[in-house]
This record gives structure tokens, C-alpha cells and sequence, in this order.
């Protein structure tokens, strides 16, 4: 059996904690491996050792850490194939979804190995009579990531590069239920060069996330995952003095209006809805129908039954859920979906594939007539399920939209260029696609989820990053040349 190591101070070790966690399979519920709930003197073990690394590395010249990344993303185009069927062997997505996942977060890499470009200052010459003033952007110090199963090598990819290229130094806690692609990745990450003690893991659950808020040298916490869980590490981390931003639950909706490119907004709505098994935080998990559009609905259910499900290895168009719990919980909804009233045109429960009879499947399930008081709308189902709401002009569909409390991603399908700016301009969401279903930036800007989605002001990579992991100094300096030309100021002014 497996057991999944740790980082602390360059070497990969096992712990010595008797608490194993079991790592299964999603398709076959076969136990592939054993992850360690971390003591509390490895964590310790590993902030100090990140704390005594974080005085050389945040002088080591910026273009250093520059190229560790650029030798670090070479490394991970190298490997994505056995990056993308480690990902699929734990966690269950398809394996063209896992190499997805690897390359999204590859393009954080790559967006770190320019971070001289990034992490530039400002100055102005002569702000008073031979004074000038510029400002810098240094390092904090040691920082935490916190990363949900979902995306296990994307997101961990959004927290320690860009936390270690600006000159900090980085304690990574893994999903404890698909850390093995994480801890490849990580051991990439130290043959590309990042030095000892720069970049930890440790492990467990919520033993290790508490350990991680209230570690006082721990100056900073990343965290995505759940609602529930967001809001604990925020107001804990918070509450010990650090920073701290969360990324959690959503409910994203996609408008159709009646002039869309139909054919193109099915299969966009359909890949979007049902695509990673419905386990985004991006996920299109509610369309809303206006006027003529309301037509639609035998189109999107045969789009829906079209796709294929299988265990991830197989490369279909969706795997199992992550666990049975999960499973049971999507389920669960569902049979809430029913006894609320909406109408079930498509139902995924008990289904069974060939070869993986124990697997966590769901098929792809669609509901019809939902209204915004029932539970699967109301709740981050996290499954392939679609609700379907119906609209009578753009300006209603808003005003259903503005009411959700989330504030992840949004969608509008359209042919007009006119509804397309009103949409943008009055949605109260932080991504906003135009005939584009998950609209997540690029790393030149950043994630910039909001409302219930969101806590703390700055967003993941991209620019936003830059400023979360780094303060601001501001350095106002004057030299004399000659004699004192006058005598004591006891003003205010320079």
C-alpha cells in the first residue's frame, strides 16, 4: 500500500502519525493509496522550516526565481500524461478533463516565471524640493494554501507558484482525497529547483486546516473548497491576524435568449452542466430560458443523453462523483427536486456501468419548472444536474440572477451585441461570459468570483496575487549636497 509522503525542509518523509486516511478509487471504491492526518509537531517542523527559508529566499534575485519557473513549467508539459492519469486514478474526471486540469494550472506557472514584470514598484522623481518617492512590493512571509478535491492539480498551481515567486515561502495542505497528482507536482516543483524549506505539504483535514489559521508565523491563507468551510478558515485566519482569501460554493446561471446560435449554446450549455461530473465551483448548473428559448427543453434533455459515463480511465464524457457520501448527498437532492414539484425530464440515479458496478455514478439529470424556493436551487448541488427556469425578457432574467446571493460566474447566449452589454453592465457577478459558459480568466487578469462566492478583497493569481501575497513599502528619501540651508521645520510639510 501507498502512503503518501510529506514535504518538510526539501526532504519527502513519512509521517509519524498513527491516523491514515484512505485514498479509493471513485470507479471501483478500491483503496489506491493512504494519506496521513500530520501531527502537530510536523506542521510545526514545517512553518519553521519555511520561516528560516524565508530569510535567504526573499533576497534571492527575482530573475532566480523567474527561472526555476520557466525549468518548472518545461517539467510539467513533460510529464501531462502521467500527471493527467495520476489525477483520473484518484479523483475520477476523464482523463481529457485531467490534462485540462494540469494545464490550466500550468498557465499560472507560466504567468510566474514573469514575475519581474509583475512585481514592479512605483517612483516619482521630485514629489518636493529634491525629494523623491517610490514604493516596492515585498514579500510577507510564510503563507498556507488550502485546496479542494476538484481540481487537484489546477489549484494548488494557483497558490505556491505565484506565493513563492514573489519571494515567500509556502505550506501546501492537499484535498486529503486526491493528494497524490498534488505531491507529483510538488516533487516537479523541487527538481526545477525550488530550494529547502521554500515549498511544504503537510496533510489531514480539519486537524491540519485549524493548525494552518492560527499558526502565528503563518502570515497569509488561500483557501478554496466549500461554503461551509471558507467561512471557517476565513474568520479563523482572520481572526489571528492574517490575511486570508476564500474561494467557495456558487450557483451559476446561463441566459439563453431566443436569438442564439442554438446549436453552439447546447453543446456549450450541455459541457458546461454535466462536464467533471457537475464537480465546478464554475459549473452551469442553472439555465434560464427567456421567451421563445423556453423551447428548447427537448433539445438540451437529448444533448444531455447523448453523453457517455464511465469510469474517467475510460475517457468518456463523465466519471463518478468523488465519493459515495457525495453521491448519496447529490441523490438526496434530487429526490428533494421531485418532492418540491420541479419537473424531473431526466433522471441520473442508479446507474450502473459495466465493469464498475460500485463506482459513485450519476448520469446527467435534468430538472424543468424550478422556481427559486426549492432546495436543488437554492443549494450548490455539485453533481450533473441541470434546473431549468424559465423568463419573460432579459430584464426579469437579471433580476432572478441579482437576487441569487452568489457571485461566481454567469452567461449570457446571444447574437445581439446590444443585450450583451446591458447583461455585463447590470449582472451583480464577478465572470461574466458572452456565448462562453465557464468564463475564468486567464492568469494575466484574475479569478475574480464575488458575493457569498468570495471572501477577502483579492482574488487568486493574475495581478490580484501579486498584491495578496506581497506589502507595500513606500520609501520618500531626500540627499543633501551642500550645507544645512535653513534651520529647524517644526512643520508638517517636506
Amino acid at each position: 500500500m501507498h502512503h503518501v509522503q510529506q514535504l518538510i525542509n526539501g526532504q519527502f518523509t513519512q509521517s509519524k502519525t498513527d491516523e491514515w486516511i484512505d485514498i479509493t478509487d471513485p470507479a471501483t471504491q478500491e483503496i489506491i493509496a493512504k494519506v496521513p492526518q500530520t501531527t502537530n509537531d510536523e506542521i510545526n517542523q514545517a512553518v519553521a522550516a519555511a520561516q528560516t527559508a524565508f530569510q535567504t529566499w526573499r533576497k534571492t534575485p527575482i530573475t532566480t526565481r523567474a527561472r526555476i519557473f520557466l525549468k518548472y513549467q518545461e517539467l510539467i508539459r513533460e510529464h501531462m500524461d502521467e500527471l493527467a492519469e495520476i489525477l483520473t486514478a484518484e479523483q475520477g474526471k476523464t482523463i481529457a478533463d485531467a490534462r485540462g486540469d494540469v494545464f490550466r494550472g500550468l498557465e499560472v506557472v507560466e504567468h510566474a516565471a514573469g514575475i519581474a514584470n509583475l512585481q514592479i514598484g512605483d517612483f516619482v522623481e521630485n514629489v518636493a524640493s529634491g525629494v523623491d518617492t517610490y514604493s516596492i512590493w515585498q514579500p510577507l512571509g510564510v503563507c498556507a494554501g488550502i485546496t479542494p478535491f476538484n481540481f487537484p492539480a489546477m489549484i494548488p498551481l494557483w497558490m505556491f507558484p505565484m506565493a513563492i515567486a514573489t519571494g515567500n515561502t509556502f505550506i501546501l495542505k492537499p484535498s486529503e482525497q486526491d493528494p497524490m497528482v498534488t505531491m507529483r507536482l510538488v516533487e516537479l516543483a523541487v527538481e526545477a529547483g525550488v530550494p529547502e524549506g521554500v515549498l511544504n505539504v503537510v496533510h489531514g483535514g480539519k486537524a491540519t486546516v485549524d493548525a494552518i489559521c492560527d499558526h502565528p508565523d503563518i502570515k497569509a491563507v488561500s483557501f478554496v473548497g466549500s461554503t461551509a468551510v471558507g467561512h471557517h478558515v476565513y474568520e479563523r485566519a482572520s481572526k489571528s491576524g492574517k490575511r486570508a482569501q476564500c474561494m467557495m460554493g456558487a450557483k451559476n446561471h446561463g441566459v439563453i435568449l431566443p436569438d442564439a446560435n442554438k446549436e453552439q449554446t447546447l453543446n456549450q450549455l450541455a459541457g458546461a452542466a454535466f462536464g467533471a461530473a457537475g464537480q465546478r465551483c464554475m459549473a452551469l448548473s442553472v439555465v434560464v430560458l427567456v421567451g421563445a428559448a423556453g423551447e428548447w427543453i427537448d433539445d438540451i434533455k437529448a444533448k444531455a443523453e447523448n453523453l457517455v459515463v464511465s469510469a474517467g480511465k475510460n475517457d468518456k464524457d463523465l466519471g463518478p462523483l468523488i465519493s459515495p457520501a457525495a453521491k448519496a448527498r447529490v441523490e438526496h437532492l434530487i429526490g428533494t427536486g421531485v418532492e418540491e414539484g420541479a419537473s424531473l425530464i431526466l433522471d441520473g440515479r442508479g446507474i450502473t456501468v459495466e465493469g464498475f458496478e460500485k463506482g459513485n455514478f450519476v448520469g446527467p439529470t435534468i430538472f424543468d419548472n424550478v422556481t427559486s424556493d426549492m432546495q436543488i436551487y437554492k443549494e450548490e448541488i455539485f453533481g450533473p444536474v441541470l434546473c431549468i427556469m424559465r423568463a419573460a425578457s432579459l430584464d426579469e432574467a437579471i433580476e432572478l440572477l441579482n437576487a441569487n446571493p452568489h457571485g461566481n460566474g454567469t452567461a449570457i447566449f446571444t447574437q445581439s451585441g446590444a443585450a450583451a452589454h446591458k447583461f455585463q453592465q447590470d449582472i451583480q457577478v464577478g465572470q461574466i461570459g458572452i456565448n462562453l459558459p465557464i468564463p475564468v480568466p486567464l492568469p494575466m487578469f484574475s479569478f475574480s468570483g464575488s458575493r457569498a462566492s468570495k471572501l477577502g478583497a483579492l482574488g487568486p493569481y493574475g495581478k490580484q496575487a501579486v498584491q495578496f501575497y506581497t506589502q507595500t513599502k513606500t520609501v520618500t528619501a531626500r540627499w543633501f549636497d551642500d550645507e544645512a540651508s535653513r534651520g529647524v521645520n517644526t512643520t508638517i510639510s517636506i
